[in-house]
């Protein structure tokens, strides 16, 4: 709730004390450890490497930069550090820049409490309104970051000279706040040159005019390292200002990917059709990424963002009612047979390095049949497919693909005892027909995929049978 104080005299009384933005950072980070809060709630995979080194540079009093490949997280880092400052924050009324009341900087603060003294009215800025942000841009500007002349104050009669004919920057606007650039090196190098008194002097200067502003302001950046070395650079004079330099990086392991993938993908049900979505098929989706991240084909100077896995997860669940439509289903499941629309969410977010003309396919097709075969390996123990496999070779086949309904996958594994307890294991007690099927899918190629079994595929369908049974 906001609070009801409304005047300078009231604040004073009410024994609130005036403290830096790191001040107040430092002490707030310093409850949240002692209590065991997370410092940062929405962030997984950064436990026991990125967090501590955050938690390290808030208490000494740091700016930081954040450097890492996209998709990383740095910018919901930055945001959410909003959490650890103090809910409501006094500032003189009608201040531009919130003013200290304690301690005035603007033209306009100052007057106003040299006139009103104990009666100066008072107004209270939410923590959400103390964060500034700006993408670096080749054409950003001074005016931009620290402020220009406004030509309609002027115009009012004011003289060039006179503070209140200034309209105040991004940077000076969040005094008593966090100020982030994103993508620092994209900024034009004499406009760095802007900053360094920000960060280190703690004013700001416009147009040569005789003011001083010492602005409060925690400076926070993210840089990427491509763009770090090759499209731009920070300029050493900067660098050398931030305090902490943290390094970001992409989940280390599947589970932890999933984790992510699960908080942050749209839900499944679309319309009237729900999605039920098999563990099996997430950990695939995860796998393709982090096979990705490993592939010498794939750039990783560029990246594989974990929104290829987020965009991944829903473009499968989107796919599986588009068949279920097609097939008069209101429960889908993603499919092994899905995993093919995935060339859509995926080459817009990994780089190829240079290969032959037409080779971008075939690479993307051998990290998804390695994601298969890695989860199938993790899930699915020989001993369990034996008798699958003494079944294909007595002559069993079957068709799978995009117009077999779950209901028939469901009736073939009914048939087969072993492929039915199987993939009612996989599917995690979940007995609808699309779970099942599922899961039949995910067998079969498994069993294909370790040279156990023959596939022929052709357009959406693919047909397996034994490894010792000719076409």
């Amino acid at each position: 709730m906001k609070p009801t104080i409304t005047t300078f005299g009231q604040l004073q009384s009410s024994g609130w004390i005036s403290r830096s933005i790191k001040e107040e950072i430092r002490s707030n980070t310093v409850q949240r450890i002692r209590s065991g809060e997370p410092l940062i709630a929405s962030i997984l995979g950064y436990d026991d490497t990125v967090l501590p080194q955050v938690q390290n540079a808030l208490l000494a009093g740091h700016d930081i930069v954040f450097l890492g490949e996209r998709g990383q997280g740095k910018t919901r880092i930055i945001r959410s550090l909003t959490g650890l400052l103090d809910e409501w924050m006094p500032i003189v009324a009608g201040s531009e820049i919130n003013d200290d009341p304690y301690h005035p900087v603007s033209r306009h603060a100052r007057d106003l409490v040299r006139e009103h003294g104990d009666d100066t009215p008072i107004d209270w800025v939410h923590r959400d309104d103390r964060y500034g942000e700006k993408l670096a841009t080749p054409d950003t500007s001074i005016a931009d970051l620290i402020g220009e002349v406004d030509p309609i104050k002027v115009a009012e009669g004011r003289y060039l000279s006179d503070e209140l004919t200034l309209h105040y920057g991004l940077v000076p606007r969040t005094n008593r706040g966090i100020f982030a650039i994103n993508e620092l090196p994209d900024l034009s190098e004499r406009i760095q040159v802007g900053l360094l008194n920000v960060m280190e002097e703690r004013d700001v200067q416009v147009r040569g005019y005789k003011i001083r502003l010492p602005l409060d302001v925690l400076l926070v950046a993210s840089a990427n390292p491509e763009d770090y070395t090759n499209r731009g650079r920070i300029i050493t004079p900067l660098k050398d200002r931030f305090g902490s330099q943290i390094r970001t990086h992409y989940p280390l392991d599947v589970a932890t990917e999933m984790q992510i993938v699960q908080q942050e993908a749209r839900p499944a049900t679309i319309g009237d059709v729900q999605v039920r979505y098999p563990t099996f098929m997430a950990e695939i989706v995860a796998e393709i990424s982090h096979l990705a991240r490993a592939n010498a084909n794939v750039s990783q100077r560029s990246g594989v963002s974990v929104r290829v896995s987020v965009s991944n997860h829903e473009l499968l669940a989107a796919n599986a009612v588009r068949r279920g439509l097609r097939a008069g289903e209101t429960i889908v499941a993603p499919r092994v047979s899905d995993l093919d629309a995935l060339v859509a969410s995926t080459a817009g977010k990994i780089e190829i390095e240079s290969v032959e003309d037409g080779r971008e396919g075939a690479v993307f097709e051998q990290i998804l049949r390695s994601a298969v075969l890695q989860v199938y390996k993790r899930r699915v123990s020989g001993d369990k497919t034996k008798e699958l496999v003494v079944a294909f070779e007595a002559g069993t086949v079957v068709s799978t693909g995009e117009d077999v309904t779950s209901a028939e996958l469901f009736a073939f594994a009914e048939q087969m005892p072993e492929l039915q307890k199987l993939a009612m294991s996989l599917a995690d007690g979940d007995e609808s027909p699309a779970a099942v099927a599922s899961a039949v899918e995910f067998v079969l190629e498994g069993l294909h995929l370790a040279k156990r079994l023959n596939k022929d595929a052709s357009g959406g369908r693919a047909v397996y049978r034994s490894r010792s049974t000719t076409v």
